[in-house]
């Protein structure tokens, strides 16, 4: 699953849950949920196996949409919180919940090949549930409305 996705529902596990003890944790499990949902994403491990490193399309896509995963959740910590500690709770849960992935990127963009890195890569694709990019984008456009519509309007 792209990254906005990820940080849309960490933040909203945030918004709702605001004790940092109990959301951070949930927004990195959720993480694990959210890519079992079916779901499109960038082929970075066929490119990068086929290639030796992701493409520039690719690459592209990711930086698009690291920074529309970073706009989205400052926006959100700063619209739906209701004090200092409560924003610095949603950013991190933001992160948290994307922690998963970001622990990828050494592989993929800095040619780190070690076994770690190799292992996480299988547990992550174990778990992902792809599909046509029609319908894979489709589930996170609605992952997305849905977790801004639990925000911002319940």
């Amino acid at each position: 699953m792209l990254e906005t996705p990820h940080v849309a529902l960490g933040a909203a596990i945030a918004t709702k849950i605001p004790n940092p003890w109990i959301s951070i944790p949930l927004s990195f499990a959720s993480h694990f949920f959210l890519d079992m949902v079916p779901h499109w994403n960038p082929h970075l491990n066929t490119e990068t196996r086929k290639f030796g490193r992701p493409t520039k399309k690719t690459t592209a896509l990711v930086i698009v949409d690291a920074t529309t995963s970073l706009l989205l959740g400052s926006y959100i910590a700063f619209q739906a919180s209701s004090s200092a500690a409560h924003t610095l709770t949603i950013l991190a849960c933001c992160f948290a919940s994307v922690i998963p992935d970001l622990l990828e990127a050494p592989y993929f963009y800095l040619g780190m090949r070690h076994k770690f890195f190799k292992n996480w890569i299988k547990l992550q694709k174990s778990i992902q549930v792809d599909t046509t990019i029609f319908w894979g984008l489709s589930t996170q456009v609605l992952t997305v409305a849905t977790t801004l519509f639990w925000i911002f309007l319940s």
